[in-house]
């Protein structure tokens, strides 16, 4: 269980950078674990970045 979650916590850093580690997520013990934490961590900065985005608009209708 410990293996999984650094797969996921790795995968989400990474996605949260815009990277991927084809070699984690290929592994067949945590690879599914990363490539979810991958896709969390790009939908999490996808979400900040969307947010910051419609303040910014917000802000210049003011």
């Amino acid at each position: 269980m410990e293996e999984a979650l650094q797969a996921y916590t790795a995968g989400h850093t990474d996605g949260s950078a815009g990277v991927r580690d084809q070699s984690r997520a290929d592994d067949p013990e945590t690879g599914q674990d990363y490539r979810v934490g991958v896709v969390d961590g790009s939908v999490a900065t996808f979400q900040s970045e969307l947010i910051a985005e419609v303040r910014r608009l917000l802000d210049e209708t003011r």
